[in-house]
């Protein structure tokens, strides 16, 4: 923790010096490029040995580029960090300054000392006026400086810190290319590790905040984006995605520790009355941590497809959240958000099934809009904790309560937000959402401003209200699909039967004829898959769902015939 002590013996000049240090060791290792190149393996050298010298040659570049990236990620983190340390220490002087006009002094352990030793409160005591504006204005105002400045020196100290460690430790991602490509990566680690988050806001608020940060700091950020940014809803996708992309392996490695502190305290015994209500509490932790473990490997599968961009990365709470989104939400003239319901979760492989579903979604939508130009993104959000099946006796969790659904609806409103906040031009947005998921969507469209223009719900206990009125999409842009024999959708259990609302399109599932000739088929059940589920290819339930994201509502297939 730093201290007033700390702030007193900091001597930015030191670090001027070795930022002078660094640029030339920096310079000195860039200039090797031509060397590294030089000493490759010869064409014409063939056979084991070759082999093996081209394996040392790419391992002898993966190191020296680290080295690069790290000591140009330590000057520019330092060049930031001895701005931070001269602002502290100015503020640092102005209060002792203060202080000593009115005869106080601040302490090295952050204490405010009354050099006058007046007692407040005492038997018979009486302040005059000077006293009265020392005790009563001016010692409140040097006690809230100095927790101001000590609160901007222990971020400061910690930012530094965390580019120091990672470059110890070797944590530093490089990318192939030259020692010179190497330097930039580094330079844009340093700046970005040194920049502050802003405080929390709307999705609106974080829009405005990143696009008032200069370019050079935007795009510094934009290639080597401190994790943080990728829950940030309003910050362009594809610097979420490079920062949860980045933070896999470290989320990896903290739940991997965590799993083993539990497995060496279950290994020792639990004496006492409580010993055994502990042991039974460590082991559903355990069983938390390894099934969020899993969860990061279905996640790393499902980006292993490619084209897929990590919007949110989420271990806190019970089960892990994540959204993955197919095709580039930036600069989509069309983005989907589809949102499952109950026993969706991502260690039971539901990310992945979802997103196959979607990307038949967004081939099948891209295909319709790509004659003018446009272009389709779907996103498979599971960024809230869907109801299961052995919680249904929990009254907080139970899918048969609407509180998963309402909490959920928190989260996705913003995401949606999100996606408008960050573009310049806000893309067709189309909310879709399955079972419990739909209700989910329903609360979420109930609150203002997500910028939805159309809604598609599937095999739905209701949106949450009664009347389609308080959905806050354009009139005639809500949506609702009913198989034949799914029996969740007739609940109507929060608000209403979607079909019966006035003001809600229902779309055909049976079988029928798309307006190009296509025979489609029946869907039927409550599943999205399994052959007849509402989002199997060639289905007339998927292909409602992809003319409404393709933005063609006039090629759906109306229940009425």
């Amino acid at each position: 923790m730093t201290t007033i002590a700390d702030i007193r013996r900091w001597n930015p000049a030191l670090l001027d010096e070795s930022i002078d240090d660094l640029k030339r060791e920096e310079d000195r290792l860039v200039r090797l490029d031509d060397e590294l190149t030089a000493s490759g393996k010869p064409a014409n050298w063939q056979g084991e040995a070759a082999q093996a010298a081209a394996d040392r040659h790419h391992e002898l570049g993966g190191d020296l580029r680290r080295l690069v990236v790290e000591v140009a990620a330590v000057r520019r983190a330092l060049i930031g960090t001895v701005g931070d340390f001269e602002a502290v220490q100015r503020q640092l002087a102005e209060a002792d300054a203060l202080a000593s006009a009115y005869r106080f002094r601040i302490l090295d352990d952050g204490r405010v000392e009354d050099l006058e030793h007046v007692v407040v409160g005492g038997p018979g005591s009486r302040l005059d006026d000077e006293d009265e504006h020392r005790i009563r204005t001016v010692r409140p105002d040097l006690v809230e400086r100095v927790k101001r400045l000590l609160a901007q020196a222990e971020d400061a100290d910690a930012e530094l810190t965390k580019v120091l460690r990672d470059a110890d430790l070797d944590l530093m991602e490089t990318k192939d290319g030259s020692l010179a490509d190497a330097a930039a990566l580094g330079d844009a680690r340093g700046l970005a590790e040194t920049v502050e988050p802003p405080p929390p806001g709307t999705p609106a608020d974080n829009a405005r905040w990143w696009n008032s940060l200069p370019a050079e700091t935007r795009a510094a950020m934009a290639e080597a984006p401190p994790a943080w940014l990728g829950g940030m809803d309003g910050i362009p996708a594809s610097v979420r995605h490079t920062a949860n992309v980045n933070r896999l392996d470290d989320e990896r490695a903290v739940l991997q520790a965590q799993a083993a502190q539990l497995r060496a305290r279950l290994d020792k015994p639990y004496p006492g009355p409580g010993g055994r209500l502990q042991k039974g509490l460590d082991q559903d932790e355990l069983q938390r941590v390894d099934e969020k473990l899993e969860s990061l490997e279905k996640i790393g599968q499902v980006m292993e497809r490619g084209n897929r961009q990590l919007l949110v990365l989420d271990s806190s709470g019970e089960r892990m959240k994540a959204a993955v989104a197919i095709g580039d939400v930036d600069k989509a003239s069309h983005v989907a958000v589809f949102t499952p319901g109950m026993e969706s979760a991502i260690e039971k492989g539901s990310l992945a099934s979802y997103d196959q579903s979607m990307n038949m979604v967004q081939a099948d939508a891209q295909a319709l809009v790509a004659r003018e130009g446009g272009s389709v993104a779907t996103v498979t959000w599971m960024g809230y904790e869907a109801p299961q099946l052995d919680e249904t006796l929990d009254p907080a969790d139970s899918v048969a309560a609407d509180n998963a659904a309402r909490r959920g609806a928190n989260a996705l409103a913003d995401f949606y937000r999100g996606i408008n906040e960050s573009r310049d031009e806000d893309p067709h947005l189309v909310a879709v959402g399955h079972s419990y998921g739909s209700s989910t969507t329903g609360f979420a469209l109930q609150q203002e401003g997500t910028g939805v223009d159309s809604a598609v719900v599937m095999g739905s206990p209701g949106l949450g209200t009664p009347h389609h009125t308080t959905i806050d999409v354009p009139e005639g842009q809500l949506y609702n699909l009913e198989s034949k024999w799914d029996p969740v959708a007739d609940f109507g259990r929060f608000g209403a039967d979607p079909s019966n609302m006035p003001g809600v399109d229902n779309l055909a599932t049976g079988d029928a004829v798309a307006v190009d000739g296509r025979q489609l088929r029946e869907s039927s059940g409550h599943s999205t898959g399994g052959g007849y589920g509402y989002l199997d290819k060639g289905t007339t339930s998927q292909y409602n769902v992809s003319v409404i994201v393709a933005g063609k509502p006039d090629l759906a297939v109306d229940a009425r015939g």
